[in-house]
C-alpha cells in the first residue's frame, strides 16, 4: 500500500491570504501549499504594502499590513490569476477605494466579475469600469441584502470580505456552500469578524469597527485528495491518503465506489483501492458544492475511458471544460462531444503520445491516463498543473508512479 499526504487547499489559502489584508496586525497561515499561485499571491500583497514572509519547509506564511501603499493591483501579477480579484473587497473595505484589471488564470470558459460588482454596488460603493480595469469607490460600505443570481464561490469570498468592516448587517443570498467559503468565514471570524451561515445557502455578516491578527490552519486541498483517490482507481492501486476530510469528497466517493472502488476510513485517514473490483462506467454531471466538483471532471473523465461500459459526462458549471476531450482522444479515448455532454465510450487501451495540459485540472487527468498509457506520454505546459498542486511529480514518484519532470 503506497501512502500520501494531502496539502492545505489552494482554493481555501488564496482568499484567507487576501483577507489578511484586513487585519490591524500579523496573520499566521498554517498548511500553505507550495504552488506557483501561492506565490503569486505573496508577491500581488507584498505589490500593496504587505511584508509577506515564506517558510514552505514548514508550510508557513507571515502577512503583515501596517500601511497599504497603493490601491491598484499590477497587470502582470493578475493575468496569472483569477483569485487576484479577491483582492478587491478587502481593500475597498479598508481604505474605500480599489483599481483591479480584469483577471487572468486557466481558460475554462467565461468567469465574469459581475456578482462580485452587483454586490459592492449594492453595499454603496462606485464602479467604474473600462480599458481592461475595475475600480470601486465607497466612502463608507454599508451593510445591505446581496442575492446572487449564482452562487459564485469568488463572489460570495469579496462579498463576505467586503462586509466585515461593513456599517451594520449584511445578508448574501444564494451563496457559493463550498468548504473554502467555510475556511475563510472562519479565518475571518478569528480577526474578529462577525459571520453567521457560512456552508449554507445565506450568510449573515454584522460589520464590525476594524479585525486583529489571527493564526489559522488551511484546510485539506479536497481536490488533491480527489485527484489521488482517482489515481488509485485508474492504476488499479491501493493508496493511504493522510490529512482528509471526508465529508469534503462525499459526492466523489459516492461516484468511485459505483465504478466499484472500495473506500475505508481508518484513524491514518482514507484507504482507496483499485484493485478488488473490475471499474464500470457511470455517469456523472457536474453541479455547484455539494455536486460533483467542475474541478474533478476530467480527472474522473480520464477513469472513464478505461472503465468497463459507456459513461456520460456533463459539465453545467463551465462551458469551456473540455478541452482536455481532444488531448485524451489522442491518447485513444475516442470520447464524443455534443455541447456540454460528453459521451466516453469505456474499455479502451490508451496508447502514450505529446498532449498538452490546457488548464490545471486537465493537466492532471492528462498524468493520470499518461500512468496507465501504453509507452511514454509526455505533458507539455505543466505550469498549469504546477499552479494546483503542491510537490505533484513527488508525491507520484513516492507512490510508485514513473513520472518524470523535464526542466524546459
Amino acid at each position: 500500500m503506497g501512502e500520501v499526504e494531502i496539502s492545505g487547499s489552494k482554493n481555501a489559502v488564496l482568499p484567507i491570504m487576501a483577507a489578511a489584508l484586513l487585519a490591524e496586525g500579523k496573520c499566521e497561515i498554517m498548511d500553505v501549499p507550495e504552488l506557483r499561485d501561492v506565490a503569486v499571491m505573496c508577491d500581488l500583497l507584498r505589490s500593496l504594502g504587505s511584508t509577506v514572509s515564506e517558510d514552505y519547509e514548514k508550510s508557513v506564511v507571515t502577512i503583515e499590513t501596517k500601511q497599504i501603499s497603493t490601491n491598484e493591483a499590477p497587470y502582470d501579477l493578475v493575468k496569472k490569476m483569477r483569485a487576484s480579484i479577491l483582492i478587491m473587497g478587502p481593500l475597498l473595505a479598508k481604505t474605500g477605494y480599489a483599481k483591479v484589471p480584469l483577471p487572468g488564470g486557466c481558460t475554462i470558459g467565461a468567469r465574469p466579475i459581475d456578482l462580485h460588482i452587483k454586490g459592492f454596488r449594492t453595499m454603496g460603493a462606485e464602479i467604474i469600469e473600462g480599458n481592461g480595469y475595475v475600480e470601486a469607490k465607497a466612502e463608507k460600505l454599508v451593510g445591505c441584502n446581496v442575492y446572487l443570481d449564482s452562487p459564485s464561490v469568488g463572489a460570495t469570498e469579496n462579498i463576505m470580505m467586503a462586509a466585515v468592516l461593513a456599517e451594520g448587517t449584511t445578508v448574501i443570498e444564494n451563496v457559493a456552500k463550498e468548504p473554502e467559503i467555510v475556511d475563510l468565514a472562519n479565518f475571518l471570524n478569528k480577526m474578529g469578524a462577525r459571520i453567521k451561515g457560512a456552508g449554507t445557502d445565506s450568510i449573515k455578516i454584522e460589520g464590525v469597527e476594524a479585525l486583529s491578527s489571527a493564526k489559522h490552519a488551511v484546510i485539506p486541498d479536497r481536490i488533491e485528495t480527489g485527484t489521488f483517490m482517482v489515481a488509485a482507481a485508474i492504476t488499479k492501486g491501493n493508496i493511504l491518503i493522510r490529512n482528509v476530510v471526508p465529508d469534503h469528497v462525499k459526492s466523489l466517493t459516492a461516484k468511485l465506489k459505483e465504478c466499484g472502488v472500495v473506500i475505508a476510513f481508518s484513524d491514518d485517514g482514507m484507504i482507496v483501492r483499485g484493485d478488488i473490483n473490475p471499474i464500470t462506467a457511470t455517469d456523472i454531471k457536474t453541479l455547484p458544492h455539494p455536486g460533483f466538483p467542475t474541478d474533478m471532471q476530467s480527472q474522473f473523465m480520464a477513469l472513464l475511458t478505461v472503465a468497463e461500459g459507456q459513461s456520460t459526462v456533463i459539465e453545467t458549471v463551465f462551458e469551456n471544460r473540455f478541452m482536455h476531450v481532444k488531448e485524451l482522444n489522442r491518447m485513444g479515448a475516442n470520447i464524443k462531444e455534443e455541447g456540454n455532454r460528453a459521451t466516453v465510450p469505456g474499455g479502451r487501451t490508451l496508447h502514450g503520445a505529446q498532449v498538452v495540459a490546457t488548464d490545471l485540472r486537465a493537466g492532471a487527468a492528462l498524468v493520470l491516463a499518461g500512468m496507465v498509457a501504453d509507452g511514454t506520454t509526455e505533458v507539455s505546459r505543466i505550469f498549469h498543473v504546477e499552479r494546483g498542486y503542491s510537490h505533484f511529480v513527488e508525491k507520484f514518484r513516492n507512490l510508485g508512479a514513473a513520472i518524470l519532470r523535464i526542466e524546459d
